[in-house]
């Protein structure tokens, strides 16, 4: 039933075709990097030229779409939650089966592959003799690896998804309706937004001081406790209950599809923060404009998170508890 679903059809006919371009694009890239030599002049280097450049479009259009996919995943999925048994949202589907949160982070890292790639694909077209081509060419090795591996997750993840067992919602998931601290390192929740204000600020500094490999550092960890003050905390604002703790919910309409604005602008931001240090490794040089975006979006982000809490009280009177 799941795979008769319209939207799990769709989702695997577009990854499939995603595939099968890349797959052509594979078999064409390692013909190049076999034989490029971009100061040579013979017919063969043109032709080759010229095939890149195909290549290069190819490549281009194929990851644009990847990442446009990823939204499309999750309404695919928080639509199955309608004929999953016990899935209140997105988070029990994803939960069901061992797959699930394996295929959501390697959909994350791709989509963190595929910026990192088009961004490099951006300096190199800036450069008459295109320095970088072997780079994101070889590069691109990487992120087909990592887009044929999710092509055999999905299968596995959606095919083993049953419409007979009951599943967890989202308040048996996260702690709502469990005992235990779910905070990592033992916080409580004003020890983790203590922490959370902390890192910003230092994120916000090391970006603007440009201090690549500091910055990614800081990103990466402003991610990992980002995400927990969203769910534990900032979240129970979006919805209004603190005992609604879930961060699949808020991409539904009924609030306004903010999940994406939130969860889009902290991975933005953290993509940003950490792409400077990657391109700096894989094409010898600073990319300066990665800091300037990487503090942008962290701003949007606990701006966006922070009127949710300002505006409640102002409304209320009371902070949730």
């Amino acid at each position: 039933m799941i795979l008769l679903a319209n939207e799990v059809v769709v989702f695997l006919f577009l990854e499939a075709v995603l595939l099968v371009l890349l797959t052509v694009a594979l078999v064409n890239t390692l013909s190049i990097l076999k034989s490029w030599d971009f100061s040579a002049t013979t017919p063969a280097q043109y032709a080759l030229e010229k095939r890149a450049y195909l290549v290069v479009l190819v490549i281009l259009g194929t990851l644009f779409f990847k990442i446009l996919l990823l939204p499309f995943f999750s309404h695919t999925v928080d639509q199955l939650a309608a004929i999953v048994p016990g899935a209140m949202c997105g988070a029990g589907v994803i939960e069901s089966n061992g797959y699930g949160p394996v295929l959501l982070l390697l959909k994350v890292v791709i989509l963190f592959l595929a910026g990192v790639w088009l961004m490099a694909n951006h300096e190199d077209l800036q450069a008459e003799d295109h320095p970088h081509l072997p780079a994101k060419f070889r590069f691109f090795l990487l992120i087909y690896a990592a887009v044929a591996l999710e092509s055999v997750l999905d299968w596995l993840y959606l095919t083993n998804i049953s419409t007979l067992t009951p599943v967890q919602c989202c308040s048996g998931i996260y702690g709502a309706a469990g005992s235990g601290n779910p905070l990592p390192l033992g916080l409580d929740v004003p020890t983790l937004l203590i922490l959370f204000y902390l890192l910003f600020a230092l994120v916000v500094v090391l970006g603007l001081m440009r201090y690549n490999f500091l910055h990614l550092l800081t990103s990466a960890a402003f991610l990992y406790f980002g995400y927990f003050a969203v769910v534990y905390f900032f979240g129970t604002y979006v919805y209004e209950l603190p005992t609604h703790k879930c961060p699949f919910c808020m991409l539904q309409k009924e609030y306004y599809y903010v999940g994406y604005l939130l969860w889009g602008s902290l991975f933005a931001g953290t993509f940003f923060g950490v792409a400077g240090f990657v391109l700096r490794i894989l094409l010898g040089k600073d990319v300066g404009y990665t800091q300037r975006w990487a503090v942008a979006f962290h701003c949007l982000f606990v701006i966006t998170c922070s009127l949710y809490v300002g505006v409640f009280y102002l409304k209320n009177g009371v902070l949730l508890t």
